[in-house]
């Protein structure tokens, strides 16, 4: 079991390393996590929808993500209030207080019952802890720290990220707060995210070796590798690229919603070759982008009435009548219509409000929530491509629309507006369909009268297993993988 002494010290990224080092080592081996707060999932094949780390060690321990490597999903929905998905599907809205009086030790079976059925047919399960074991205050109705690794007897490898600071106190600090059979599970230390020449560290390790009886199994060192992350946290440590005057051909912005969710859709615009992705959350960051991108959102009415109060609406529409390209996901997409209308208080509000007025549409919140994977094509330019789709909400077109998807299943999906430069889509993942991507650059570069680029681009799942095999090769080459199969020898008896 992997934990941290934080948030964000990397070990949902330490976890996709491992998973791919078991499974080229020749092992079948499982990610697991009890319960993942988290507004970035993943939808299984069977349209169940998980924490996206979860998916993503699945994918570099080359098997299939199911429901039952992270059977509680917890979707933060308004303040103090979250969506709890049980088994991939909907269960309830729940404030924090009564989750964790009443309903933590109700779904204590549902977590042993899954975990188990991963045992019953993998070699290896690599369990991955939510924030620190050391939180006093929450140890008590915590079902994914050291409590998942009692029931499953599994040996802890605690990381901290050195990066932030004071690792050596961070490591001691931790393990002085777990009681006597919670140290014991203890059996290894990893140092991430590390910058540096190692042997000005030597002396703190052998140190905190000395002081905590524990083995430091590997020091990692920072890797700027393209997996991708499921916390917001994440948001506010990516490594982001910072346009200066001139410095990019193409400038992208996206809006940084409150409630942002999925905000992993906008990943392949890091990886395109002169191009400038910003993160903005004032409408004084705005400046005048090539592209616009309003992401996905849990709280779709609460954001919207959120980017109105400071001025976004009017900012959007004065971009669009200059000529910047305007692209919704999901719930951005539904904020660009005319009306959204959340009379039965699907998402809290109660009330209607008028869209962005930007494409042709109207949304009706409705409580049936729509978790698929889907594949289609794009209308305009006959391109296959393929995503998910997480969201409630019904969104009709007015006659005269045009759709922007043509799905497999028979249905459309998406607007675009008659002059082509605002379009919206439900499908999360749209931009991991390199070509279209790539093809959308090309457009902004074409306006600019830039030079296209070529349009031989690798696919999506090409890239993503140079990035597991990279990751699991820089990670063992910094890790005492001996020591590490000696643990899992010795847990096993």
């Amino acid at each position: 079991m992997i934990q941290g002494t934080s948030s964000d010290v990397g070990k949902s990224v330490i976890c996709t390393a491992l998973c791919r080092i078991f499974s080229n080592d020749g092992y079948r081996v499982a990610p697991f996590k009890s319960q993942n707060m988290a507004l970035n999932s993943y939808i299984t094949s069977d349209g169940g929808e998980i924490g996206r780390a979860q998916g993503v060690q699945a994918e570099a321990a080359r098997i299939k993500a199911t429901t039952d490597m992270n059977p509680i999903l917890l979707k933060p929905k308004q303040d103090m209030v979250s969506e709890v998905v049980v088994h991939g599907k909907h269960y309830i809205d729940m404030d924090a207080k009564t989750y964790r009086n009443d309903f933590v030790e109700q779904v204590m079976p549902i977590v042993r019952e899954s975990v188990e059925r991963l045992q019953q047919s993998y070699d290896i399960i690599v369990l991955e802890g939510a924030g620190s074991p050391a939180e006093i205050n929450l140890k008590k109705r915590d079902i994914a720290n050291m409590r998942m690794a009692h029931l499953t007897d599994a040996a802890v490898i605690l990381v901290a990220d050195i990066d932030r600071g004071g690792v050596f106190a961070s490591i001691v600090g931790t393990l002085a707060l777990l009681d006597e059979e919670e140290r014991k599970r203890v059996k290894g230390l990893l140092i991430n995210k590390f910058r540096g020449m190692k042997e000005l560290l030597d002396d703190g390790l052998t140190w905190v070796e000395e002081e905590t009886g524990i083995p430091v199994l590997g020091v990692i060192p920072y890797i700027d590798v393209h997996i991708e992350a499921e916390d917001s946290l994440a948001l506010s440590s990516l490594k982001l690229k910072k346009p200066k005057q001139g410095e990019f051909a193409v400038d992208v912005a996206m809006i940084r919603l409150p409630r942002i969710s999925n905000f992993t859709d906008i990943d392949p615009f890091f990886e395109e070759p002169e191009v400038g992705v910003r993160i903005i959350s004032k409408v004084e960051e705005l400046g005048a982008p090539d592209l616009l991108i309003i992401p996905g959102t849990k709280n779709t009415m609460d954001d919207l009435v959120w980017l109105k109060e400071r001025g976004f609406d009017t900012a959007i529409q004065k971009l669009h009548a200059r000529g910047t390209k305007i692209f919704g996901i999901c719930g951005g997409y539904q904020m660009l219509g005319e009306v959204l209308i959340d009379e039965d208080s699907i998402e809290g509000s109660g009330s209607t409000e008028d869209g962005l007025q930007l494409l042709p549409i109207q949304t009706i919140f409705t409580p049936n929530k729509k978790t698929v994977q889907v594949k289609g094509k794009i209308t305009a330019l006959e391109l296959d491509v393929e995503g998910y789709e997480i969201h409630l909400g019904r969104t009709t077109l007015s006659n005269d629309a045009k759709p922007f998807l043509q799905l497999e299943d028979g249905r459309i999906d998406g607007a675009i507006s008659q002059d082509g430069q605002v379009i919206g889509t439900y499908l999360h993942g749209i931009f991991h369909n390199r070509l279209y991507t790539r093809t959308l650059v090309n457009e902004l570069r074409g306006k600019k009268n830039l030079q296209l680029l070529p349009s031989n681009v690798k696919s999506d799942l090409q890239m993503r297993e140079e990035a597991y095999e990279l990751l699991a090769s820089h990670v063992r080459e910094h890790i005492d993988m001996d020591k590490l199969y000696s643990i899992l020898q010795q847990t096993g008896q």
